[in-house]
């Protein structure tokens, strides 16, 4: 009889095998292909700046032809058609977020080269509404922290700016009123609206069970209520001016936090004791781009109205009943009192659609036979959301 073979023995010698056969990691190259790569690298840099240079080049010519035709210098629409058919089709590894900023900033900087802009927002910097204006605008432009909505308003109708960027909605708190007042009271119009994914963190340079005082805009300490009174009982909120002034106390005041942005804490130097604290995880704030530019039609756009109508029964509703008629749809309406007059109201509404295209034109025409006052504040492009 032939003999049987012995079993296999499990112990160390087969474990060692299992070890061996784990991938081992890829060396570092030799220094003469890393020679190589480098030399790769730096020959795609000057191909880069090639190519910037050349469509820097054709900007300038885009910008000439326009002025000869009589058109506007610049149409930010097109710009961010142009930028989002660029996104649109890039292929990996960078994060379409990463290709979005450097297009931005490379269209910010021929920008400049046929005139520099000046854009007013309320500050100081590395508040959420410098966050916003450098994802619109990039950062090739002036940037002119101001330290109120009023004055960002006073700052473009007085043309010391070209343009400024207001809050005007958060996802969580709803309409912002000093942005709605100043409406009423300046001929200012919207000419582009920034969505900006809104990201709070608790920044200090203490831990959190040391934290007695937490600083911040009433805004976003709103934002976060739920978020404190379950992590952080025994603090104090306190309201300050700004998130930037928030976080300026929180690296001087022993025991303090703010609730600002990440860039605020990296710009002051602060620890992050907790990320991403806001209540709602879809927090979002909307901001308007305000000036005298005209935004043509997209085919995705959105038409800002403001409006009064009788104190009477049904007034509103016969208002509304135009929109229906027309087919058009709104997306956001808001109440506010008129300053100086008991119970009467204006409305803020914006409609899916162009201020050129006929429904809408219909649309005025009946709107004016029906209220005792009728601005249209602007058309824009549908913005896409920043984080």
């Amino acid at each position: 009889m032939a003999k049987a073979k012995p079993k296999r023995r499990v112990g160390p010698r087969a474990s060692r095998s299992v070890q061996s056969a784990r991938p081992v990691e890829s060396p570092e190259p030799p220094p003469s292909r890393l020679e190589d790569l480098l030399e790769e690298q730096a020959r795609l840099d000057r191909q880069l700046v090639e190519m910037l240079n050349a469509r820097a080049k054709t900007m300038v010519q885009i910008v000439q032809a326009r002025r000869q035709a009589g058109q506007a210098a610049f149409v930010f629409a097109e710009e961010e058609e142009q930028i989002g058919r660029a996104v649109a089709a890039n292929p990996g590894p960078l994060p379409s977020e990463a290709i979005r900023a450097a297009l931005r900033e490379a269209v910010g900087g021929c920008r400049a080269l046929v005139r520099e802009l000046r854009v007013a927002f309320l500050g100081p910097l590395y508040t959420y509404s410098h966050l916003a204006a450098i994802a619109h605008f990039g950062q090739s432009v002036e940037l002119a922290p101001v330290g109120s909505i009023a004055a960002v308003f006073e700052e473009v109708n007085r043309g010391q700016s070209d343009f400024g960027l207001v809050p005007i909605e958060n996802s969580t708190d709803g309409r912002i009123a000093d942005t709605l007042d100043m409406f009423t009271r300046l001929p200012l119009k919207i000419c582009g609206e920034v969505e900006l994914e809104i990201q709070h963190f608790l920044l200090g340079k203490c831990a959190r069970d040391e934290v007695h005082e937490v600083y911040s805009k009433q805004q976003p300490l709103s934002q976060c209520r739920n978020w404190l009174a379950r992590h952080l009982p025994a603090a104090r909120p306190i309201e300050v001016t700004s998130t930037s002034t928030a976080a300026q106390l929180a690296l001087e005041k022993p025991g303090a936090a703010a609730i600002a942005s990440l860039q605020a804490g990296m710009h002051y130097g602060l620890d992050v004791i907790a990320e991403r604290i806001e209540d709602h995880p879809n927090n979002t704030t909307r901001f308007a781009v305000i000036g005298d530019h005209v935004s043509g039609p997209t085919g995705s756009d959105r038409t800002a109205i403001l409006f009064q109508t009788e104190h009477r029964f049904g007034a509103l509703a016969d208002v509304l009943g135009i929109f229906k008629r027309n087919e058009l749809n709104l997306t956001w309406i808001e109440s506010f009192p008129v300053p100086d007059c008991a119970r009467t109201y204006l409305f803020f509404v914006e409609v899916e659609g162009h201020q050129s295209e006929r429904p809408m034109q219909r649309c005025f025409q009946s709107l004016r036979s029906r209220t005792l006052r009728l601005e249209i504040l602007g058309s824009f492009p549908v913005a896409a959301r920043r984080g």
